[in-house]
C-alpha cells in the first residue's frame, strides 16, 4: 500500500522560505506522477506544482518563481522548496501521487498524504 507523509512546515514571515519533504513508500516504481496540493481555511483545495517522471514539472501562476518541485527517485522523496512567501500561501500542504508516470495538470491523484501545516505572518 502506498503512503505519503509530509514534513516540513512551520510558521515563519513573509519573505522567508520553507522546504516541505514528502516521504513515499509501499512502492518500488518511483516512475510516477507526483504533486503539491494547498487547502487555505475555508477554501477548496488547489494544485501548487507537479513533477512527471522525467522530470516536467508544472506550476500554479500563484508560486511561478517562487516554489521548486523537485524529487528524489533514489529515496522516493518530493521536496517543495518555497521561497518569497506571503501570508497568502497559508495553509494545509498535501503530497499526492498520480499512478501514471504522466501528469495531467492537477487532475487524477490516487493517493494522498496527511497534509501539514503552512503559516505565513506578515
Amino acid at each position: 500500500q502506498v503512503q505519503l507523509v509530509e514534513s516540513g512546515g512551520g510558521s515563519v514571515q513573509a519573505g522567508g522560505s520553507l522546504r516541505l519533504s514528502c516521504a513515499a513508500s509501499g512502492y518500488a516504481d518511483s516512475s510516477y506522477c507526483m504533486g503539491w496540493f494547498r487547502q487555505a481555511p475555508g477554501k477548496e483545495r488547489e494544485g501548487v506544482a507537479t513533477i512527471d517522471s522525467v522530470g516536467t514539472t508544472n506550476y500554479a501562476d500563484s508560486v511561478k518563481g517562487r516554489f521548486t518541485i523537485s524529487k528524489d527517485n533514489a529515496d522516493n522523496i518530493l521536496y517543495l522548496q518555497m521561497n518569497s512567501l506571503k501570508p497568502e500561501d497559508t495553509g494545509m500542504y498535501y503530497c499526492a501521487a498520480r499512478f501514471s508516470n504522466l501528469c495531467v495538470a492537477f487532475a487524477g491523484m490516487g493517493v494522498w498524504g496527511k497534509g501539514t501545516l503552512v503559516t505565513i505572518s506578515s
